[in-house]
């Protein structure tokens, strides 16, 4: 009797045990869980410039990130400085007339990105010049407005201007939630009908390289950071939209033609038709891959050439390694060859049609064809130069630019001689 008292009050006690833990599970199903970022040590301020404060937080990263002062060499891009004038005196006769004539360097890493600015040759007057440069970029566009941050002298906000590229420029304080900061890329962004806010992670660690690694032309009297995407993002959009404001940067003293100067078009370039665009790889899955260090999994933010951590950055997909290394060396060979080819075509039709413009009689529609094609031809060959892989981020695109490099500059210098009438 006193063994069946025992066991009803145990089974009791289970039973109220069982069910005030089913109340607690539906109590907490029933909660709107707590949104919860990293963990800070240290409150980090909004916009803030400094990197060196967020790496209180984040030191992993931070220290990544200073590799980005370390000048390493690929063997056609890379970060270690040189003069591309030196190494290919043909670009001096390409730019002739133009500030890229007379300085023309390989760029260093992010670390160097202001200090690179500060002493560019090419004497930069427009503000405007360095919205992608510097982290306290931000914090002054937010303070002045971003019209009168390009409207701005140069040298007027040199002073203002300490800190290099860093965490302020992709990164929400404190939460690390990536975020676009350049109101160029949200303005091109928006005229396409796009909403950046509801991109996906992985859409954003590529849309905050593309901040930056564009195409761009400062327009009006306001110096206007613009992005020329209204018709699109493809190097035919890119002329299109030139072509319909009859811009140019400056007219070649040789050939006479009104010319383009190309920026540094990484995101176009790897977002038309890539196949690794394709297969929804972002710019940080290869420039800043994931890293172990011990436990710990973190981005690494020494934004370099993939090349310089293969084994995580191609690694992560491809099981042979040396296969892939390979192959970019055998695809950037192949593009910077016919690189070379289209340049010589392009100062081919630049001495022709210097040529043939003195001599008497030659026929004025003709000359202004072969200028018309010149623009056309510099164009696409300075696209290829001006992106950052050697061609990589979009082998079959790269090809089909120069070869209609190539065609346009032939054909260009085939008008010209035309021009001279017998």
């Amino acid at each position: 009797m006193k063994q069946n008292r025992i066991v009803w009050i145990l089974s009791g006690i289970i039973i109220i045990l069982a069910l005030a833990l089913g109340a607690v599970l539906i109590f907490a199903s029933n909660q709107t869980p707590k949104k919860r970022g990293p963990d800070q040590l240290v409150q980090i301020a909004p916009l803030e410039p400094d990197p060196q404060k967020w790496g209180v937080n984040y030191p992993r990263q931070y220290d990544s990130w200073l590799k980005t002062q370390e000048q390493v060499a690929t063997t056609w891009v890379g970060s270690q400085p040189y003069s591309k004038l030196e190494r290919d005196p043909r670009l001096k006769a390409l730019f002739a007339g133009y500030a890229f004539s007379t300085e023309y360097n390989e760029d260093r890493g992010h670390y160097w990105s202001v200090e690179d600015a500060a002493k560019t040759g090419r004497n930069p007057t427009a503000g405007t010049c360095w919205t992608c440069k510097s982290a306290n970029v931000p914090g002054l566009m937010a303070e002045m407005t971003p019209a009168k941050f390009y409207a701005t002298p140069f040298k007027e906000l040199t002073p203002l201007i300490e800190h290099p590229i860093a965490c302020a420029d992709c990164h929400k304080a404190n939460t690390m939630e990536l975020t676009i900061t350049r109101p160029a890329l949200q303005e091109a962004l928006a005229a396409q009908g796009k909403d950046w806010t509801k991109a996906t992670r992985q859409e954003m660690r590529t849309l905050v390289c593309a901040q930056c690694h564009v195409e761009y032309y400062f327009k009006g009297e306001g110096k206007y950071l613009t992005f020329p995407w209204e018709k699109g993002t493809r190097i035919e959009n890119i002329e299109a939209y030139y072509d319909s404001y009859n811009f140019s940067d400056w007219t070649h003293p040789q050939s006479g033609a009104p010319m383009l100067k190309m920026q540094h078009p990484d995101f176009e370039f790897y977002t038309a038709g890539s196949t690794h665009y394709a297969a929804g790889v972002a710019c940080a899955d290869c420039h800043m891959p994931y890293m172990r260090d011990g436990a710990a999994k973190y981005s690494s933010h020494w934004v370099a050439s993939p090349l310089k951590y293969s084994e995580q950055a191609c690694g992560a997909c491809h099981y042979d390694v040396d296969y892939v290394e390979q192959r970019v060396a055998n695809i950037q060979l192949q593009t910077m060859q016919v690189m070379s080819r289209t340049e010589e075509a392009l100062v081919a039709a630049i001495s022709a049609i210097q040529t043939v413009s003195n001599t008497v009689g030659a026929d004025a529609q003709l000359l202004a064809d072969a200028r018309a094609l010149h623009r056309r031809a510099q164009l696409r060959w300075d696209f290829m130069l001006s992106e950052n892989s050697a061609g990589f981020h979009n082998p079959e695109e790269g090809l089909r630019i120069l070869a209609e490099a190539i065609d346009l500059a032939r054909q260009a210098e085939l008008k010209a001689w035309q021009a001279i009438k017998p």
